[in-house]
């Protein structure tokens, strides 16, 4: 039976490919890390800042090779796992639906509607049944952090939005993005899930805070969404959003107090314990090893 967490931070970071460069880790090394699930994006970057360690992956791979849909998101999460990673900060560029959140801003994201349905969505399957809780899909205490530590870097938050995630790689139709908008959705990517689901099968607390790019296109005065825009805006608050990290290091309390997401699995498996298939237990060593024994 794998321990309970330690009382000490250890932030896993996904994010762009350059976003680790340019922050002060101390004691840096980059690391492969295999997974049983397949090929992670890349290596992780690891080391302290303020004191608690960091680790960080690039999602889309080393110069953005990956497209969303072919991010191995569960590799991504299940090494950030066996790194010991106790809590997960996600930062990925995201467009508007609304006309208060204007490119530039940050949104610390609350809630997730997934339109995606062709990417591998949980660690379990035939054989090892599980059912977590969503209905809260990030985690309050470490988002609240993340809104203070961009505030603290100089950029326009919003502590709060919906973000609906679709399956690109293309943008919406303009019919799409209105029909969002009716939804309630107030942003709008393409890699908050199954990013999310996958972190709270594996007990790792989850925030997004998404840099606003573009107006998606549903402003009928605006044309379509172009990538040259999204990258001019992307590059312009790289600084911005390694300023964050470095704020949110400081901003972290000296002893992590346990949190609810750390048990999210402790109710949620289904299968009975002689039904289960060891070739799927033995690969959530790292994943569900406190609940599975392994």
């Amino acid at each position: 039976m794998h321990a309970e967490k330690s009382d000490k931070w250890h932030i896993g970071v996904i994010g762009g490919s350059g976003l680790a460069d340019g922050i002060a880790l101390k004691d840096a090394q980059e690391i492969e890390v295999s997974s049983p699930f397949g090929e992670p994006s890349g290596p992780v970057t690891t080391g302290t800042l303020e004191g608690r360690r960091f680790t960080f992956i690039a999602r889309h791979g080393a110069g953005h090779r990956i497209p969303p849909g072919d991010v191995n998101f569960r590799a991504n999460i299940d090494v950030l796992k066996r790194c010991g990673v106790t809590d997960i900060l996600a930062i990925s560029a995201i467009g508007s639906l609304r006309e208060e959140y204007a490119p530039g801003h940050f949104v610390a994201v609350d809630q997730i509607i997934d339109r995606t349905g062709a990417r591998e969505r949980s660690f379990f399957g035939p054989g090892l049944v599980a059912h977590v809780s969503l209905a809260e899909p990030v985690c309050s205490r470490l988002s609240g952090l993340a809104s203070i530590a961009a505030g603290l870097a100089g950029a326009r938050v919003h502590k709060g939005g919906c973000y609906i995630v679709v399956e690109g790689p293309q943008f919406s139709t303009r019919a799409e993005s209105m029909l969002f908008r009716q939804w309630g959705a107030d942003v709008i990517g393409m890699t908050a899930m199954p990013e999310a689901r996958l972190a709270r099968e594996a007990e790792l607390p989850y925030a997004l805070l998404g840099m606003v790019t573009d107006w998606d296109c549903w402003r009928e005065e605006e044309g379509g969404v172009e990538a040259s825009q999204i990258l001019e805006v992307m590059h312009a608050n790289a600084g911005l959003a390694r300023e964050t990290v470095d704020a949110f290091a400081g901003l972290l309390p000296q002893r992590r107090e346990p949190s609810p997401i750390d048990h999210a699995l402790d109710h949620a498996i289904v299968t009975a314990p002689d039904a289960r298939d060891p070739r799927l237990a033995a690969m959530l060593d790292a994943v569900a090893g406190r609940v599975l024994g392994s």
